[in-house]
C-alpha cells in the first residue's frame, strides 16, 4: 500500500507540471515578449522615416518657389512626433498608444501635403537626390505598414491567449496580464503610403 502511494506521488508530479505549463505560466510571457519585439520593429520603421525627413526637406528647399509653410509643417510634425515616446510598458494604455498614433498620423499628413506640392515642381522631381529620397520614403512607408500588421497580429495572439482557458489562469493569477492595445490608423488613409509619382 505504501509502495503504491509513493508511485502515485511520482506520477502526480509530471501531471501537475504539465497542468501548470498549460495554464499560461510560460505561454503568456512568451507571447507578450513577442508582441513587444514586434513593437520595436514598428518604432524602428518610424525612426527610419523620421531620419529621412530632414534630408527630404533640405533637398526640397532647393526649389525656392516651394511653399515655406509646407516645409515648416513637415518639420514641425516630425519634431512633435519624436517627442511622443511609447515604451513597451505603455502598450496596454490605449490613451498613450493613441497619442503616439496621432503624432505619427500628423507626420503622414504633412508628408502627404509636401508630396502634393512637389508634383507642381518637375525640376525638383527630376533631381537624382530627391528621387532617391522619395524612393526610400516610399519603401519606409511600406515597411511601416508591414511592421504594424505584424505587431497587431502578435497583440491579437497575446490578447486571445490571456482571455482563453486554460491560459487565463496563469495570465490573471500569476502574471496579472492586461490586454495590449493594437495599433490603428487615426487619420483617413493613414494605412496607405503617400503617393509618389515619378511620371512626367
Amino acid at each position: 500500500m505504501t509502495m503504491t502511494y509513493r508511485n502515485a506521488r511520482w506520477l502526480i508530479l509530471p501531471v501537475a507540471a504539465m497542468s501548470l505549463s498549460a495554464c499560461g505560466i510560460n505561454s503568456v510571457p512568451t507571447k507578450e515578449e513577442a508582441a513587444k519585439a514586434k513593437w520595436a520593429n514598428v518604432e524602428a520603421a518610424y525612426q527610419r522615416r523620421a531620419d529621412l525627413i530632414p534630408n527630404l526637406v533640405e533637398t526640397a528647399k532647393g526649389a525656392s518657389r516651394i511653399e515655406q509653410s509646407t516645409l515648416e509643417g513637415v518639420i514641425q510634425a516630425r519634431a512633435s512626433a519624436t517627442q511622443v515616446k511609447l515604451s513597451t510598458d505603455d502598450l496596454n494604455d490605449p490613451a498613450k498608444v493613441q497619442a503616439f498614433q496621432q503624432a505619427q498620423g500628423n507626420v503622414s499628413g504633412a508628408l502627404g501635403r509636401l508630396l502634393v506640392t512637389v508634383e507642381q515642381y518637375p525640376d525638383l522631381k527630376s533631381q537624382a537626390r530627391f528621387a532617391d529620397l522619395m524612393t526610400q520614403l516610399e519603401g519606409t512607408e511600406n515597411r511601416i505598414n508591414v511592421t504594424v500588421q505584424d505587431y497587431n497580429a502578435a497583440v491579437q495572439d497575446y490578447n486571445t491567449t490571456i482571455r482563453t482557458f486554460p491560459d487565463i489562469i496563469g495570465a490573471k493569477i500569476v502574471h496579472g496580464a492586461q490586454p495590449m492595445t493594437p495599433y490603428r490608423a487615426v487619420t483617413p488613409n493613414a494605412n496607405q503610403a503617400p503617393k509618389v509619382d515619378f511620371g512626367q
